[in-house]
């Protein structure tokens, strides 16, 4: 049992001055070189030594973080899968639907800063527990909720942000302290598997139950079991490793968090982190929208070709597409993970900017195919699925390769609030206002033609062409990036090991001459 474990509930989970003694076998310095600009990466003895924990358990905890992370993107695209149900239980139309997610994503997002301040200081296990037990049983209740208290749903699923916000924001920091370089890659595209094939299980899940259960709100109830034992694990399996031990010189002084403010001004002055944030803003916005709408788009395409009824009042839709669009999100994620990060890998060989290139090149590939797939819809909806398999694959290669840049241009004493911060921004930007924005633009094109179900299918239509546009904005954010990301990185290095002090407003000293040299000392300790 670590000593993180043994500490009081909510109270600081590492004690930064444990470490390694100088010398330590297996550990960089360990040569009487503790100040070499270019720091080795520990093997797996000394990585062993450092977190206090066995590969094998390492890989366990990500194992179990994999799997949470897996469940909370399948809660979430659920209500996509069974939307049109939804729509017809509640009666409402396209911008109100739209409202379900947004309502998700903005308390999410609003408490995002929160857990973050709490997982630089506290303890994350602790954190996610809590956060998880609770969005377990909201989830369940928004299961219960009578037609006519449509609001009710929109509260349940914003009160879901909670455990969205304590897991999404402290669980890569944690994998960041477990392994370092193309391990941790490797590891984080593992754990970023879980977004697509979870959102792929949500839609397969909310179909497959719902056709079962012959009743959409049976859908909603599959997940709060599964919540449960991911609570159970969490306090079985995951320990607390010490923060950035990973990544400094085992006779460094250790790393202690600052100010709130001052992670923020810091943050703010990060080009390569805010530029990567604006990047992923683009890839948020894309596919918070096509989470949502993407089946009901592919029904009215059906219902347009006349491969399929329409869906009246009183009945239930009848589409495979849910399904359909679930497992090539699952196929696309796995492909686009994958193959993101070994092309950046390779490319790091000879090219130290690879990272935010992949990126760029994946979300200006995947906009013509997105576009291709919107118009193509009247015409052949097989030509529609193809066009959108390859744009997810291209749009997927960001997931795990966007992590990996926050967390080695940002030191470990506030990555989470990082995580946070980013998670504001690409939500606030990204996909809490663009699913009702698009469902907005189309109940708006409608007003204005004829009713008929090709009105339909041409508003949505219309409206998700704005997707294309916001993945080459996205692209040149990454490009950007790549200007500034080898001075970040380098930085963030030299921080953490020791070489590079904070200083600045951010620390409330002054500097005074003593003995010949200038020495930073508190304000409080000089006389005027």
């Amino acid at each position: 049992m670590s000593g993180s474990d043994t500490a009081p509930f909510l109270s600081q989970a590492d004690d930064t001055d444990d470490g390694p003694a100088p010398g330590t076998p297996g550990l960089p310095g360990s040569m009487g070189n503790p100040k070499s600009e270019d720091p080795a990466v520990p093997d797996q003895e000394g990585l062993q030594r450092i977190t206090g924990l066995s590969s094998g358990h390492s890989a366990l905890i990500v194992a179990v973080l994999c799997y949470i992370n897996l469940l909370n993107y399948m809660d979430r695209f659920t209500v996509a899968g069974v939307l049109p149900d939804i729509e017809q239980f509640f009666d409402i139309g396209d911008g109100s639907s739209g409202l379900i997610q947004t309502v998700f994503i903005s308390s999410y997002m609003v408490l995002a800063p929160v857990f973050g301040y709490l997982g630089d200081r506290y303890n994350r296990k602790y954190l996610m527990c809590g956060g998880i037990a609770f969005w377990s049983l909201v989830t369940l209740g928004s299961s219960f909720i009578p037609r006519e208290r449509f609001w009710l749903l929109l509260l349940t699923r914003g009160l879901v942000g909670v455990g969205e916000a304590s897991y999404s924001t402290i669980a890569p920091t944690l994998i960041a302290d477990l392994f370092v370089a193309d391990q941790r890659s490797r590891m984080l595209s593992v754990f970023y598997f879980a977004i697509p094939v979870g959102s792929g299980l949500g839609y397969i899940a909310g179909s497959k139950v719902k056709d079962v259960a012959g009743d959409w709100h049976w859908a909603l109830r599959v997940t709060p079991g599964l919540g449960v034992l991911a609570v159970v694990l969490l306090f079985l399996v995951v320990q607390e490793p010490p923060r950035g031990a990973v990544e400094r010189h085992s006779d460094s002084p250790p790393l202690n968090p600052t100010s709130w403010w001052a992670d923020l001004r810091a943050l703010a002055r990060n080009p390569s982190f805010i530029l990567s944030s604006l990047g992923f803003t683009a890839v948020a916005f894309v596919t918070g929208s096509l989470a949502l709408w993407a089946p009901a788009f592919l029904l009215r395409s059906r219902v347009v070709l006349g491969e399929t009824p329409p869906c009246l009042p009183g009945d239930s839709c009848s589409s495979s597409d849910s399904l359909i669009f679930g497992l090539i999100t699952c196929l696309t994620g796995v492909l686009g993970v994958g193959l993101g990060v070994e092309i950046s890998r390779r490319l790091r060989r000879t090219n130290p900017r690879a990272d935010p290139l992949v990126c760029a090149a994946g979300l200006l590939g995947s906009a013509p195919f997105l576009f291709l797939a919107l118009a193509c819809a009247r015409g052949s909806i097989v030509a529609t699925y193809i066009f959108i398999f390859i744009g997810e694959t291209l749009l997927s290669m960001n997931w795990a390769i966007v992590a990996d840049i926050l967390l080695y241009v940002v030191i470990p004493t506030r990555r989470s609030t990082a995580e946070a911060f980013q998670i504001v921004l690409s939500h606030l930007l990204g996909d809490a206002g663009s699913p009702y924005l698009i469902g907005s633009i189309s109940d708006r094109l409608r007003r204005d033609w004829p009713p008929s179900f090709l009105s339909e299918f041409r508003a949505l239509q219309f409206s998700l062409m704005l997707c294309a546009f916001v993945g080459a904005l996205g692209g040149a954010a990454f490009l950007g990036t790549a200007i500034f990301i080898e001075s970040d990185r380098r930085q963030a290095q030299l921080h953490v090991q020791g070489l590079l002090p904070e200083t600045g407003p951010t620390d409330d000293r002054i500097v005074v001459p003593q003995r010949g040299r200038s020495t930073r000392v508190p304000v409080s300790s000089v006389l005027i």
